[in-house]
């Protein structure tokens, strides 16, 4: 235990002052993980041969990390990209292998070590390349969407090319220097083995026929439990109000459904893929996507940093010219073929650029197919060991790669690049609360044609609303995390429409430290609150029952003997007095301190003629819990948005 410990302070320590150098410098989070693996490992020798058994454990990162990525498809989008899927993808997985084929045999190589070598440098970081994506805001590029289309292509081709590598061995002769070196490789082997595993157990004892149906119905589970079974599990779970039992029915999904894919033989980080895009509609898309987000990330940078501990620069010492050689010339050589196919595909400017550097390095599963090679004898000694550490070593070029697109990009012809309106974009208006007040508000703006993220933590109401059509997603909107996978980001509206009033001031509060620039529209349910909105950081503020109190007000003039222009002015006229005096004493208001002490909002409540504020404030008195949510905010504002009326609808 102690020893566990140990080493959990190594890592965490490393990862603590190497990431956030990288990220200062500009370089990005995977570099620093790389790097910090590398100072605890080779530089320093702190971690040693446990690297490989944490690698196993982490390389489930990767497998989130697609789940998450299928979240953010819909079925008909994944059928939108089929031609990315066959031109792109399937010809950068062709091209390639038969490139650095062709040069393995004019190089020396047997025909079969060098088709071996040729699918095990084919496919690129799926880890790495979605991390920096991610990380830079590419995803939604034309040139992110395609680099991704490629990824998933090389994950679902890695399974012919498994099962093809045992079948070269009968094309191999074990040359009388080599050894086989398949015990202990430079980097992990725990994908290949788990595989491995799986294809030589009960389903390769299956006919054709059988393995073929077990494979079809462990897809149709997937698909058929993702549309049935989640929601009553959830609902099931979300009953408890617990929010611990989201995560444990998260994971649970996440982690059966990689188990379900490993027991007949499939890529766990494909099947798990597949699911996210069943449930990129559920209305549990946001809980799933905020729960498994930590997970995801922390595993990712595990491996990273595994990956770079792992690196035996003996090996570079040895023979540098050659993996010099190996490395150089697999970046030029996918970097060639990937440019040649965003010619092809009509890629421009930036987008051309990046697709043709983000993928031009060795991956993750180039791991994989050298255990499977060097098992079955194909690729043995000092070659398996100068093709680890090349794959290794192109991975940790790939962070600078993305730093040479940047400054390429910048360079490039502004004409040439895609417009505006190709980039794909999560939804401007998120809406937190979805009772009577959010549920009109939802409803306008989908009457107007626009699309709004709708979170509530209410699983009853979101059900009874999705009988009528009101798409609504379940999650707590104070959860920080939460709030990223709805897109806060790149929000430019955010309107509170919780029911507890110290739940609208902390997500208030929340949105503005996590995007100052977003709108924030907040629904308060008095004055007192409507003064806590403000001091949180509110633009615009409406309190609930206030326009309907003026409209009720203007019908009493009207039967009174009133004009209707009559009492409309009379309504219009208190309304701006109300509004006026609403935001200068807003500005005198303090959390937590009594009316009777706060002598400067007294004389100018008693100079606005409002004797009534006082009663109020006695009356319904202060929220405790929200005036404490406030009591932190030293700052006050003394400006309001460009149009002069910070607060709004007469609050």
């Amino acid at each position: 235990m102690e020893s566990f410990l140990f080493q959990a302070v190594i890592y965490l320590g490393a990862a603590t002052v190497c990431v956030p150098l990288a990220m200062r410098l500009g370089l990005g989070s995977v570099l620093g993980y790389l790097m910090a693996g590398i100072v605890i490992g080779p530089v320093t020798g702190l971690v040693g041969s446990e690297t490989e058994s944490l690698q196993h454990f982490a390389e489930f990162g990767v497998v989130m990390m697609l789940f998450l990525i299928g979240l953010e498809l819909e079925p008909r989008s994944l059928w939108d990209m089929r031609q990315r899927l066959l031109g792109l993808g399937l010809g950068q997985v062709a091209l390639t292998v038969a490139l650095i084929t062709v040069a393995a045999v004019l190089l020396g190589q047997p025909w079969p070590v060098a088709l071996a070598i040729g699918m095990i440098l084919a496919p690129s970081s799926t880890a790495i390349v979605m991390q920096t994506l991610e990380e830079k805001a590419l995803t939604g590029t034309r040139g992110g969407r395609s680099a991704f289309s490629v990824l998933l292509t090389q994950d679902i081709v890695v399974l012919p090319m498994l099962a093809l590598m045992p079948l070269l061995t009968s094309g191999v002769a074990l040359r009388s220097g080599d050894t086989p070196a398949a015990e202990e490789p430079v980097i992990g082997n725990g994908e290949s083995t788990r595989i491995a595993e799986g294809v030589s157990t009960w389903i390769e004892q299956l006919p054709n026929w059988g393995a073929a149906l077990a494979t079809l119905a462990a897809v149709a589970l997937v698909i058929l439990g993702g549309q049935f079974l989640t929601r009553p599990i959830f609902t099931f779970a979300a009953r408890s109000k617990l929010h611990e039992m989201r995560t444990i029915v998260s994971l649970l999904f996440v982690i059966g459904v990689a188990v379900l894919m490993s027991f007949v033989g499939l890529s766990p980080a494909l099947g798990t893929f597949l699911a996210g895009v069943v449930l990129a509609s559920s209305e549990f898309r946001h809980e799933l996507k905020a729960d498994i987000e930590p997970f995801k990330g922390i595993l990712l940078g595990l491996f990273f940093i595994t990956v770079g501990a792992g690196i035996d620069f003996a090996v570079l010492a040895a023979a540098p010219t050659t993996v010099v050689v190996i490395v150089t010339g697999l970046i030029l050589a996918k970097g060639g073929i990937l440019y040649a196919l965003a010619l092809l595909a009509r890629l421009h400017g930036r987008d051309r650029i990046l697709f043709t550097l983000s993928l031009a390095q060795a991956g993750e599963f180039g791991f994989v197919l050298i255990s499977v090679a060097a098992q079955s004898g194909v690729v043995t000694g000092d070659l398996q060991a100068r093709l680890l550490l090349s794959i290794a070593l192109t991975m940790l070029l790939t962070p600078l790669l993305f730093i040479a697109y940047e400054h390429l990009s910048r360079h490039s012809n502004a004409a040439d690049a895609e417009p505006d309106d190709e980039i794909d974009a999560p939804s401007e208006v998120i809406i937190a609360g979805v009772g009577r007040f959010g549920q009109v508000v939802h409803r306008l703006l989908q009457g107007a044609g626009l699309n709004a993220v709708v979170l509530d933590r209410d699983i009853e109401t979101i059900q009874l609303l999705r009988t009528f059509g009101i798409k609504t997603y379940l999650g707590d909107p104070t959860r920080p995390e939460l709030l990223e996978a709805a897109g806060i980001a790149r929000a430019k509206v955010v309107v509170v429409a919780l029911d507890s009033r110290a739940d609208a001031v902390r997500l208030t509060k929340l949105v503005k430290r996590t995007n100052p620039e977003v709108h924030v529209i907040a629904r308060a349910y008095d004055r007192v609150h409507t003064y806590e909105l403000y001091r949180a950081g509110a633009d615009q503020i409406v309190r609930e029952m206030f326009d309907s109190s003026l409209r009720a007000g203007r019908y009493a003039l009207e039967q009174l003997g009133w004009s209707e222009t009559e009492a409309y002015k009379a309504r219009d006229a208190f309304y701006r007095h109300d509004r006026e005096s609403m935001l200068e004493l807003a500005k005198l208001w303090k959390p937590g301190v009594p009316v009777s002490q706060n002598t400067d909002y007294a004389e100018r409540a008693r100079a606005f003629n409002k004797e009534l504020e006082n009663a109020l404030l006695n009356r319904f008195g202060e929220d405790a819990e929200a005036a404490a949510a406030t009591a932190d905010l030293t700052a006050t504002k003394t400006d309001g948005p460009p149009d002069g009326t910070p607060v709004r609808d007469g609050s």
